[in-house]
């Protein structure tokens, strides 16, 4: 076995530029000394690169990488012997040679000579640290030293201080030698990954047009993706000659899989091609198996069902589905096939198969356009294909909805039937998260609409893509745009435009630009049918193109709304947006949930907000609507966050990070990247905060999304005053805050003007606060922060004198248990604890700090928690609270309640024998377990148990 071989400490590894680039999201070292991973993926989903990049990223010791050799396959412990050779061979890199290891130490050749030799080299290699060990196409190796390595893989810690890295390919039956060893898949690259690699290639010197078509065509993998940027000429890839088609062609396709497909019968052929076709438009890749094997039988002239089973290293065969083990080699099989056997095979399958499938696969085994089409019949096809594709009652999801909608158009000659065909595609497929292939179909409708209305509702929808991927000042333009070409001819759908455009602005920060969208002009008529509209000023949008089931009067309300808000009319605003709210239901359509729970965020009500976010995120994955997934999912991350569960806004977030990303959506990724910095900021997670904020920010900065980059500004600065830098947080602060050219994002500073008090007070700059306190009090009257005016009372303490703080804290306590929420609470309580302690009252700043921490501990904002224990330590108490067994520092009251929690009576329960409310003994057990330093109520049984049988000291 020969191939490429390295032995080093920490250098890095030689960048080949005819590999994929591994992207940031692949750079981690993925294991560790005594673990093994194997990495598995399709053709050309960078195994390689990604060992080089994870050679690169393990720092702790040397890395040894070997490559397998093809021609050694046969020979026993061929590549065993050469990774052994590693060792035996002087190099200048490795800190501290092993005993030399030989061929001889693998006489004779059986496993468990194999196994000692290959441990007892590999522990004295990392006997000074830890070894990482990079295995390359280890299912090339012979089938003895594969044994060998998979022993090793199950136990590496058997050999020392040792990480193990294989990797084999994914789309065929695992070793079984390798079984056990625990996977490690590598997913497709996403859209802005795929655009990032594309543009690091060509110096950003691509045509944005033809890299969004490459990155479609290419589906994630990065081996195609540059293959395909290679096959273009200069004056392609500047976009001023039009691109092949197809830009995949079997050629290429069939050279990237390798031998794969290769070496078939004519009968695994037929097979193959029939699933391929069966799936072409699946959602999941999968298809059932009973009508694929009947139009198997069809097309072989009534085969035994027996015969036909697919080669199981190609197709997998499970719960009656059938799926293809890689996209990329079903795409080579479907292509190299040819027309003729492709339109045999949807023909076969048009023939098992009903509604709106059976009607696809018969159009697609009719002629590539309408022009070659036969007779008449591709129109009355195309008719029947865009009704039964657009009617709602038929299930379908929104991709083939999207797919015979397209189809109905190749069949249509020019004219407005084809235009709308193509416009009710593109409106799928943004609903279908394909936002690539909405905007390729809405050029073909640009230049054949035939009148106003088409072209305005083109002009619509390109609006609504732009608006989740693209810069929303171009968006926001568009959609005036599509405003004006509707208002003559379909109020309704103008309105909607309206609202997207308002939409836009406000992602853009830009208050004029939303009253302009906002104002109705002269002679525009009021909707005479419900359309699609935005979701409203927040972060994410509804489809504005798409229709409302809550009819003319919310879309009107919802327009009013934001209007009202914009321009300071909070008790209009309030009524208008809680029409729009309370119009929404359970089983609504996606759109008016997600408008409903905008409106609720807008006004503060955090119940309406998640519950209509919540039953959106429902009918989106219920429905098939993949671009309303990452909107859904960001309105509840923004509700989790002003409720103060952080932790549950994180995993919304990221969860919604992966949605967008599927989907194409930058815009609605980048505000998901910034509300995973904000709940970073709480648990101390200075790298997350670092990592998320960069990603948002580099979003911003291209597409103008100011309300993002406002967000990710702050949760830096809520960083920085978690961990105790007031000052730095204060500086990053004032300029998002005080009114100037400056100020962040008009929806956004008045959140963080409570952070920018905060800090200013605690760095000594007190005095510069006031003024915003003051615009912020209007706020808190307005009610669409339940926690802003507990926070303004807060703002007011840290500003005013001696006499007048003591009040204003316990005021804000008090509205604090009305607003609930543990961080903003624990806040409130450890700056109180501290103006408490700088004035010697220590009892009393004992107690608020205690309870801080254990509010800071319950939501995970470790870092401010660590900043209570400080505090209490400065106060000349334990973090940990009193000794254990000491209740002597509890009040009376306090001290019954812990005997009935002791004795295991509920709050309830507690509350009613003493005749007092729940929220009262909630309020004493909070400072029982700070003082006491208990996390739980069977801890503090056990405290009192404990101190009850302990005699008391004469």
């Amino acid at each position: 076995m020969t191939g490429q071989t390295t032995v080093r400490p920490t250098a890095p590894a030689v960048v080949r530029r005819d590999r994929p680039t591994a992207l940031p999201e692949r750079a981690e070292a993925p294991v560790a000394a005594g673990e093994a991973r194997l990495v598995t993926g399709e053709p050309g989903c960078g195994r390689s690169r990604f060992l080089d990049r994870a050679a690169r990223a393990f720092t702790a010791g040397p890395v040894v990488h070997v490559r397998a050799d093809p021609a050694a396959a046969t020979v026993p412990y061929a590549g065993l012997r050469a990774l052994l050779g590693l060792f035996a061979e002087p190099n200048a890199h490795r800190p501290a040679a092993p005993p030399r290891t030989g061929r001889h130490a693998l006489d004779p050749l059986d496993a468990p000579s194999a196994d000692v030799a290959l441990r007892s080299a590999l522990r004295t290699a990392s006997a000074d640290g830890p070894l990482l060990v990079c295995v390359d196409d280890a299912h090339l190796w012979d089938p003895a030293s594969r044994a060998a390595l998979g022993r090793l893989g199950r136990d590496p810690r058997a050999a020392g201080a040792v990480a193990l890295l294989l990797t084999a390919p994914g789309h065929r039956p695992l070793d079984p030698e390798f079984a056990g060893i625990p996977p490690l898949r590598l997913d497709p690259l996403t859209a802005a990954a795929s655009a990032a690699l594309l543009d690091e290639e060509t110096g950003g010197s691509l045509d944005r047009g033809v890299r969004d078509d490459l990155v479609a065509e290419a589906e994630g993998n990065p081996a195609l993706l540059l293959a395909l940027l290679r096959s273009l000429t200069p004056a392609q890839l500047r976009g001023r000659a039009p691109l092949p088609r197809p830009l995949a062609d079997a050629e290429l396709l069939t050279a990237l899989v390798g031998g794969c497909p290769s070496a078939l019968t004519a009968e695994e052929e037929q097979v193959l091609l029939t699933a391929a076709a069966a799936v072409r438009e699946a959602e999941d890749g999968s298809a059932a198996v009973a009508p694929v094997r009947r139009a198997l039988a069809r097309l072989t002239g009534g085969a035994p069902a027996a015969r036909l089973d697919p080669p199981p290293d190609l197709l997998v065969l499970g719960d009656g589905r059938l799926r293809f083990r890689s996209a990329l080699v079903r795409r080579a099989l479907y292509a190299r096939a040819g027309e003729r056997g492709r339109r045999a095979a949807h023909r076969a399958l048009a023939a098992q198969e009903t509604g709106l499938p059976g009607l696809l696969h018969h159009a697609w085994a009719e002629p590539a356009d309408a022009a070659t089409a036969t007779d008449g019949a591709a129109a009355a096809l195309a008719t029947a294909l865009a009704a039964a594709a657009g009617d709602p009652a038929v299930p379908a999801s929104p991709r083939l909805r999207c797919a015979a909608l397209a189809r109905a158009a190749d069949l249509t000659g020019d004219g407005p039937d084809q235009a709308r065909h193509r416009l009710a595609a593109a409106q799928q497929a943004l609903l279908a998260g394909q936002p690539h292939r909405a905007l390729r179909l809405l050029d073909a409708v640009r230049t054949g609409a035939p009148d106003a209305e088409l072209r305005g509702r083109a002009e619509l929808l390109r609006g609504a893509a732009l608006l989740r991927d693209g810069p929303v000042d171009e968006a926001r333009a568009t959609l005036l745009l599509a405003k004006s070409l509707l208002a003559a001819h379909a109020p309704a759908a103008a309105l909607a435009a309206t609202l997207g455009a308002a939409d836009a602005a406000w992602a853009a920060g830009d208050v004029p630009g939303c009253l302009e969208a906002l104002a109705e002009g002269r002679g525009e008529k009021e909707p005479e049918a419900p359309s699609g509209t935005p979701a409203g000023p927040g972060a994410a949008s509804a489809d504005p193109a798409a229709s409302l089931a809550s009819g003319d009067d919310v879309l009107r309300e919802h327009r009013r709304g934001m209007l009202a808000l914009l321009e300071r009319r909070f008790g209009a605003a309030v009524r208008s947006l809680r029409r729009v709210v309370d119009a929404a239901a359970p089983g609504d359509r996606v759109e008016t949930l997600l408008r409903a729970a905008a409106a609720a965020l807008l006004m503060g009500d955090l119940v309406g907000a998640r519950g209509a976010a919540t039953a959106a995120l429902v009918a989106a994955r219920t429905q098939g609507e993949a671009a309303a997934l990452g909107p859904a999912l960001e309105y509840l991350a923004y509700t989790e966050l002003r409720a103060g569960r952080h932790g549950l806004a994180r995993t919304h977030a990221e969860e919604g990070l992966r949605a967008a990303q599927r989907a194409g959506q930058r815009n609605t990724a980048a505000h998901h990247h910034a509300a995973q910095a904000l709940a970073a900021s709480i648990d101390g997670d200075a790298d997350a905060v670092a990592r998320h904020v960069r990603h948002a920010q580099e979003i911003s900065l291209r597409h103008g999304l100011a309300q993002a980059a406002t967000l990710a500004e702050w949760a830096l600065a809520r960083a920085d005053l978690g961990d105790g830098r007031p000052a730095e947080a204060a500086d990053r602060l004032g300029p998002l805050v005080r009114p100037g050219p400056g100020r962040g994002h008009f929806a956004v500073w008045m959140l963080a003007v409570p952070c920018f008090v905060e800090a200013a007070a605690r760095a000594g700059r007190g005095g510069s606060a006031g003024p915003v306190v003051e615009e912020f009090a209007e706020w808190a009257r307005f009610g669409a922060d339940p926690q802003a005016p507990a926070q303004l009372l807060r703002c007011r303490a840290l500003l005013a004198p001696p006499d007048r703080a003591d009040g204003l804290y316990e005021s804000a306590l008090a509205l604090h248990d009305t607003a609930g929420g543990d961080f903003e609470r624990a806040r409130t309580e450890f700056l109180y604890g501290q103006w408490l302690r700088r004035r010697r009252r220590l009892r009393e700043a004992r107690d608020r700090l205690g309870a801080a921490l254990v509010g800071f501990e319950r939501c995970g904002a470790r870092a401010w928690a660590e900043q209570a224990r400080a505090e209490l330590r400065a106060n000349g108490t334990s973090a940990g609270g009193a000794r254990a067994g000491d209740l002597s520092a509890l009040t009376p009251q306090q001290l019954r309640i812990v005997h009935h929690v002791a004795g295991g009576a509920t709050n309830r329960e507690i509350a009613q024998a003493l005749t007092v409310s729940t929220r009262t003994v909630d309020y004493h057990l909070r400072k029982v377990f700070a003082a006491l330093g208990v996390r739980s109520r069977v801890e503090l049984a056990r405290l009192v148990e404990q101190t009850e049988k302990t005699p008391a000291h004469p």
